[in-house]
């Protein structure tokens, strides 16, 4: 029964060939790494395919993983650089992006828009915190295992970057944000 195992038998199992441990591996991960992607594009997509490109990563150097204690930390930092180089390699305009979210149904509202825009001046972690808290529905011990960081920390992060962001919503004239 592969659904009940701990992540770090399969990432070994996986290691050693197995297909079905990978394959559980990548379901078990890809919403997380989605909503990495998706803090750093800021495009579903794109978020997508920065996903895919990591587990793909992954399943190549799995083997050189030392520590499968570390698997989520690992494959989120794959994430992160397959998505940095995602946004590097495509001159996204702020009016493509407007016009991604309206298509994908996110509301049209000022607030709306005043929060995406707020997002994109926060720091890349705290996005992301925000981003697997709220989009993807993460726990915080979800969220801890993925990102390779405490639960404090987490918190930590999610707080800074809801003061952060009601800062900016302030400046934006919404008083009751």
């Amino acid at each position: 029964m592969i659904q009940g195992k701990p992540d770090n038998e399969l990432v070994e199992q996986a290691a050693r060939g197995d297909g079905d441990s990978f394959t559980e591996l990548c379901r078990r991960f890809y919403p997380p790494l989605v909503a990495i992607g998706h803090a750093i594009t800021g495009d579903r997509h794109l978020a997508e395919d920065a996903a895919q490109q990591a587990l793909a990563k992954a399943a190549v150097n799995l083997p050189k993983l030392r520590k499968p204690e570390q698997f989520g930390s690992w494959l989120a930092a794959i994430c992160r650089n397959a998505a940095t180089d995602i946004i590097r390699h495509r001159a996204l305009s702020a009016q493509r992006l407007d016009a991604e979210a309206v298509s994908q149904g996110q509301t049209d509202d000022a607030l709306g828009e005043a929060v995406r825009q707020g997002l994109t001046h926060l720091p890349a972690q705290a996005r992301e915190a925000i981003y697997l808290r709220y989009y993807d529905g993460l726990t915080y011990d979800q969220m801890s295992a993925v990102l390779g960081v405490s639960q404090q920390a987490i918190n930590g992060r999610l707080r800074r970057a809801k003061r952060e962001l009601e800062k900016y919503l302030r400046r934006q004239g919404f008083d009751e944000a």
